[in-house]
């Protein structure tokens, strides 16, 4: 008989193929001592030092299967070699999508200034009444603006066409050059070539070695002043502190960030009253969309010794 821990908090009912049982396990709690047999765990929201508790008590653990899109906390938990390890690519693209394009929004029709002229009670004439469509040295419009996607996978797939609905020029960055979903994407190593034409930097770049601050000051320094950063990704992607700096000289208009170096982010932190900054507090995902079916096709492939999906080179 095959175990499967499936975490609380989220409503999961996974087809199980014959002689497999699942149990539900608290995410932030070690797991029983009658459960630690168990050969596949799922991950959702678990605390690093709960994910290291299974790492060293689940001895005869041989996948692990997180529905976070980026396996980084997996990875760094300490799991032995050989358990396989999958993520759940392709299960926030949706959420994500819609609330990297609220952000955007956000940042073109000024609604973090509009939020505060309320709390304010100030009727905001500059910001309502006649306007010019499309200022020169302003983003006030995505109909025809130039947005970059840093890290064009099945996220940035999903959201480029909306974008270009709107009328945006949307080109993607990845590890190299082509086309994805019918979109123009550069190689990373050519990415200075477009930020000074680039109206909107959209981060949705992983948490690795390579893209440990990729997002810096030389790169914030090519894009035009009126510019906006919007970082969907990972906090360690982009340098707050560059950020800060490009802000505060006015080298850039503005960021939209749902991601941070440090979450919760500290209260001390000098994104908090920057007035160029909106803040979102890691709520692009946290909606994992067929989950149940993803765990499920896992557990038949894992049963019947076929190749699972999503797997993660480790």
């Amino acid at each position: 008989m095959t175990t499967v821990l499936l975490p609380l908090g989220i409503e999961l009912d996974p087809a199980l193929p014959e002689g497999v049982r699942a149990v539900r396990y608290d995410v932030r709690a070690p797991v029983p001592a009658e459960h630690v047999d168990a050969e596949v765990l799922v991950v959702w929201m678990n605390t690093p030092a709960q994910l290291a508790d299974c790492a060293r008590r689940l001895t005869r653990l041989r996948w692990v299967q997180t529905l976070a899109a980026g396996p980084d906390a997996v990875l760094d938990a300490g799991f032995a070699p050989d358990v396989v390890m999958t993520n759940g690519r392709g299960l926030h693209d949706g959420p994500v999508a819609e609330h990297t394009l609220a952000l955007v929004l956000a940042a073109a029709r000024s609604v973090p200034d509009l939020v505060r002229a309320q709390h304010e009670h100030h009727w905001a004439r500059e910001l309502g009444g006649a306007q010019q469509l499309d200022p020169p040295g302003a983003f006030r419009t995505l109909d025809g603006a130039r947005v970059l996607i840093w890290g064009f996978g099945s996220i940035a797939a999903r959201l480029a066409p909306v974008l270009a609905s709107l009328g945006a020029q949307v080109t993607g960055v990845a590890r190299t050059a082509g086309e994805r979903a019918g979109f123009r994407v550069v190689a990373t190593a050519d990415v200075t070539a477009e930020l000074p034409t680039t109206d909107v930097l959209i981060g949705l770049l992983p948490a690795t070695p390579e893209t440990h601050h990729a997002i810096g000051s030389g790169v914030l320094g090519l894009l035009p002043p009126h510019a906006w950063v919007v970082n969907v990704g990972r906090g360690s992607t982009l340098d707050e502190d560059a950020l800060l700096e490009a802000l505060h000289n006015q080298q850039l208009a503005g960021a939209a960030l749902d991601v941070f170096e440090t979450e919760p982010l500290p209260a001390g932190s000098p994104l908090w009253d920057s007035p160029r900054v909106l803040i979102s507090p890691h709520a692009a995902g946290g909606r994992p969309q067929g989950a149940s079916e993803l765990i499920g096709d896992n557990l038949a492939a894992f049963e019947g010794r076929r190749p699972l999906r999503n797997v993660v080179e480790h």
